[in-house]
């Protein structure tokens, strides 16, 4: 039993190697064909990647530029904005989100927000949501391996040194776990999704006898709100609000 449980292990290392492996050859005959100009080609193998279920920044943003390429703008805003999602930080994927979004008929402009929001919003991104776990992670190890080198130490004022740098990581430890919640409770309790549809009217209430509000089109980034039937309640990026009859808007939640 001992020989047949080490010899499917075995199988099972070897088969993950080769898959990826598999995966890697792929991701390099992608590039090679964005490189070469074969942009179709290049969504077509970054896409096989990511139904196999993996998924990374690197990833979306490749299939974003493929599809930028191609003048597809929602397809190409919609895995910036998946890539941004786990790199939120990246100054290629900032940049090039935004030559996207220009390709967009809609220019929405954000709300302005306090000093203090922006400095809350940019702590609160400063990780993706499994940056913020290994980081976590990583104040914790800290935290254990300095406590016991308090405890060790019998000099006092090397003790009282590691004392104050557990104080430390304790506090950042702390301000990281409230952080990371906050961002896990933000990330469950609001959807946005890319709009779709090449133009849709937005209306005041969920039917075609009020009067109609704006117009949106392919590529607007939306927050969802609310659904009744074939009509969806959003919000747009400078606070417009309103009702879309039969939307497609697809979600950015997920991975694919």
């Amino acid at each position: 039993m001992r020989k047949f449980l080490m010899l499917l292990s075995v199988l099972f290392l070897c088969c993950s190697m080769a898959l990826g492996q598999e995966k890697e050859t792929t991701f390099e005959n992608a590039n090679s064909a964005y490189n070469a100009g074969q942009f179709e080609n290049a969504v077509m193998l970054y896409k096989e990647i990511l139904e196999s279920g993996h998924h990374s920044a690197e990833l979306f943003f490749n299939l974003a530029n493929s599809y930028y390429r191609l003048n597809q703008v929602g397809e190409s805003i919609f895995y910036f904005e998946k890539a941004k999602q786990l790199k939120p930080t990246d100054e290629d994927i900032n940049v090039n989100i935004n030559f996207a979004q220009n390709m967009a008929i809609d220019a929405v402009e954000v709300l302005p927000k306090s000093q203090i929001t922006q400095l809350r919003e940019k702590t609160i991104g400063l990780f993706s949501q499994d940056g913020w776990a290994f980081f976590i992670i990583l104040l914790a190890w800290f935290l254990v391996f300095f406590w016991g080198l308090y405890l060790w130490n019998r000099v006092p004022v090397i003790k009282r040194t590691f004392f104050i740098f557990t104080l430390v990581l304790g506090s950042l430890l702390m301000g990281s776990l409230s952080i990371a919640v906050i961002k896990s409770s933000k990330t469950a309790d609001t959807t946005y999704g890319i709009l779709f549809n090449k133009k849709i009217e937005v209306w005041a209430e969920p039917n075609s006898r009020v009067e109609v509000l704006f117009l949106l089109h392919e590529g607007t980034k939306v927050q969802m709100l609310d659904q009744l039937q074939e009509w969806q309640k959003i919000r747009i990026a400078n606070g417009s609000e309103g009702w879309i009859k039969n939307g497609r808007v697809r979600s950015l939640k997920g991975f694919k």
